[in-house]
């Protein structure tokens, strides 16, 4: 117990250092390398993500499967499945060499139309080290599952969070001395080779754990790859959605619009985040309620509220961003990136409802019907490739972020919310009254406080932040009397009073 609530306060920790190093030393990082080359590095980097689905899913197979042994006793059985998986990745490791092999040869040809020839050297140079870096994690991530099966959180979140601090310090000295995005490849390689060989030493000395080589157990392996098929789905159609931009975009565009479409991706990817870090507070319980009742009027309520709790936090983050976004961009980024903030927001507005709804992903974990939304988001995600390729061609960076969200919206907006009506069950109409009475507010604050700004422009970072302050006092204020129920001001208002009757006491 002590392992999980230290694991998941270090989780925070970790999500927190994530986004103050992303919104710190990426400026830094922008300016210094020039958009070309960071364009580049984004390039190659979305590239070599498409190799990651190679992993089809069993690292979390080996999660499941070594917990579910250790609650059976079956110490040989296990140390039979971390042999057979060892051998499964060594073999997709070398599989992940060649696959990247013929995309470093080929960049060339898929490219030169926009790249100058320096560009394209430079980028086959990334593409190898990145090919070399994904080929010797994919059998040494077989310790990381293994620490997470055995519960080893505090070991893993401190290594990561050493990590994520000393990464970009030594990205800052090295691009302070001249060195630009081939270097950085470098020390990324370096500290995940390291981080790779730190989870090994661990499982081998601290946790004994033994691999042992036998007879390849084919019906065990069907049994785990039919486990593994639907989240192998998932992450395929994640590549899709978030990979294929900087692609599309190297072909059509060149470097210049992959930086500008990196920088909405990366704001994107800070933005869910703390969806997901709601959600996982919620986790625990919603597992458990759902496994044990079936009561479909209580687990569509639970939908209601949790959807609720999270609209507070996401509706503030996208009222400001739509107020203040394009100065934080001009500040933040620096001039060239204006188009980021248009980018931003036609990923953030349809990706608010998926992520108000991720309650209705543990529900259908718990009952074990994930098959039809994985099986609609690849078509999905292929049917929005047909609409970006042209959308990017004629109109940019932009252009692709209308292919990605029209997706978004046909497949986790429309079809998900009636077949959360139909099939599971789930009040959605209830669920929209709601979001609506509670997005009155921040409809008439931002949209009152976007066009004042239009009157007095931000520029520096000391008249953001009394803006940001100024907004974030009006827009809570008013929301929490108008938009909030009795229950969600409480959520607030008693982790304060605690504090306030602590320190007086």
């Amino acid at each position: 117990m002590n392992q999980l609530k230290a694991g998941a306060a270090l989780n925070y920790v970790s999500i927190i250092l994530h986004m103050v190093v992303g919104l710190v030393y990426t400026p830094y990082m922008l300016r210094t390398l020039g958009q070309s080359e960071y364009g580049l590095y984004s390039l190659a980097a979305s590239i070599i993500a498409y190799l990651t689905v190679l992993d089809l899913g069993f690292g979390n197979a080996i999660v499941r499967y070594t917990a579910k042994f250790r609650a059976e006793g079956k110490q040989r059985e296990q140390e039979e499945m971390f042999g057979m998986f060892l051998v499964l990745y060594i073999g997709i490791g070398l599989i992940a060499m060649a696959a990247g092999g013929v995309l470093a040869w080929n960049v060339e040809s898929l490219f030169s139309a926009k790249m100058t020839t320096t560009e394209v050297e430079r980028t086959r140079i990334m593409l190898w080290l990145m090919t070399f870096n994904l080929a010797f994690t994919f059998p040494m991530s077989i310790w990381g599952s293994i620490m997470t099966a055995y519960e080893r959180f505090v070991f893993q979140r401190v290594v990561s969070i050493i990590r994520g601090v000393l990464n970009p310090i030594v990205m800052v000295l090295l691009l302070a001395v001249g060195y630009k995005a081939v270097a950085m490849v470098v020390v990324t390689t370096i500290f995940n080779v390291v981080t790779l060989l730190i989870n090994w030493w661990y499982c081998k000395y601290k946790l004994s754990i033994k691999v042992r080589h036998g007879k390849f157990k084919w019906a065990f392996l069907k049994e785990v790859s039919i486990y593994s098929f639907w989240i192998f789905l998932n992450v395929i159609m994640d590549r899709i959605y978030w990979s294929t931009g900087q692609f599309v975009l190297g072909i059509y565009r060149g470097a210049a619009a992959i930086a500008v479409y990196a920088v909405a991706i990366q704001l994107q990817s800070m933005y869910m985040m703390f969806s997901t870090a709601i959600s996982g507070v919620f986790l625990p319980k919603v597992t458990a309620m759902v496994t044990t009742e079936n009561n479909p009027k209580t687990i569509s309520d639970l939908f209601v509220r949790t959807g609720r709790i999270q609209y507070i936090v996401m509706a503030f983050i996208l009222s400001a961003f739509i107020v203040l976004g394009k100065q934080f961009i001009a500040l933040w980024a620096g001039p060239g990136y204006e188009d980021a903030y248009i980018i931003s927001l036609i990923f953030f507005i349809p990706l608010t409802v998926p992520l108000i709804q991720n309650l209705g992903i543990t529900i259908l974990q718990a009952r074990n019907q994930m098959k039809f939304r994985s099986s609609l988001y690849i078509f999905v995600a292929i049917g929005s490739l047909g609409i970006t390729i042209p959308l990017t061609k004629y109109y940019g960076g932009i252009g692709c972020a209308i292919g990605t969200a029209t997706a978004l919206i046909l497949g986790q907006i429309i079809v998900m919310n009636i077949y959360y009506q139909c099939k599971q069950g789930l009040n959605i109409l209830h669920f929209w009254k709601e979001i609506i009475k509670m997005s009155i507010t921040p409809i008439i604050i931002t949209f009152a406080c976007y066009h004042v700004l239009q009157y007095y422009p931000i520029i520096s970072w000391g008249t953001f932040a009394i803006a940001t302050l100024l907004f974030s006092f009006i827009y809570l204020v008013f929301f929490f009397n108008f938009s909030m129920n009795t229950s969600e001001r409480n959520l607030f208002i008693k982790p304060f009073k605690m504090v306030t009757s602590r320190f007086k006491k």
